[in-house]
C-alpha cells in the first residue's frame, strides 16, 4: 500500500533535505571535497525538495510530485554513472578530475588550479559496507523516485 500523495511528498521533502544535509556535513565537517558528479547528483535533489514543497503548497498535488520523482529518477541515473565511474566501467566526463574548466587565460586557470582542490570522481573516498557515498544515493533516488512518481498513480486515497 502506497502512501497518499501529500504523505508522499512529505516523505520525499525531508528525505531529501536529510540526504542533502548529509551531503553538505560530508563536506564541510568530514573534510571530503565532492566531485562535479556529486554536484549533479545534489541539483537532482535539490529539484525534488522544490517540487516537493511546491506539491505541498499547491492544490492538486499529482503533477509536482511525479516531477520531484522524476528529478530523482535523473538522480539516480547520474548516480549509477558515477557508480561506473568509480568502478572504472567507463570514463567519467571531461570536468571529472578537474575544477578548472572555462578558464579563458592562463592567470585564471592557474588561480582556478590553486583554489580548487582536485577531486576525482573515479576514486572512491568514503565505503560503508563496501557500497559508495554514490551507490547509497543512487539506492535513495531510486525508491524515492518510485515512490514520488506512483503515489499519485497508483494510491488507493484521492488526491487532495
Amino acid at each position: 500500500m502506497l502512501p497518499a500523495p501529500r504523505q508522499a511528498a512529505l516523505i520525499v521533502l525531508f528525505a531529501c533535505a536529510a540526504l542533502l544535509g548529509g551531503t553538505l556535513a560530508f563536506q564541510y565537517l568530514g573534510g571530503y571535497a565532492p566531485c562535479v558528479l556529486c554536484h549533479w547528483q545534489r541539483y537532482a535533489h535539490a529539484g525534488a525538495i522544490v517540487f516537493a514543497l511546491g506539491a505541498l503548497v499547491v492544490p492538486r498535488v499529482t503533477l509536482l510530485l511525479v516531477a520531484a520523482g522524476l528529478a530523482l529518477l535523473a538522480g539516480a541515473g547520474i548516480a549509477f554513472f558515477h557508480i561506473g565511474v568509480e568502478q572504472h566501467w567507463w570514463q567519467g566526463t571531461a570536468g571529472c578530475g578537474s575544477a578548472v574548466g572555462g578558464a579563458s587565460s592562463i592567470e585564471e586557470l592557474r588561480a582556478r588550479l590553486l583554489a580548487q582542490p582536485v577531486v576525482r570522481c573515479d576514486e572512491v573516498q568514503w565505503l560503508l559496507f563496501g557500497l559508495s557515498m554514490a551507490s547509497y544515493n543512487f539506492i535513495a533516488s531510486l525508491v524515492l523516485g518510485l515512490l514520488a512518481v506512483a503515489s499519485p498513480l497508483f494510491s488507493r486515497r484521492p488526491i487532495r
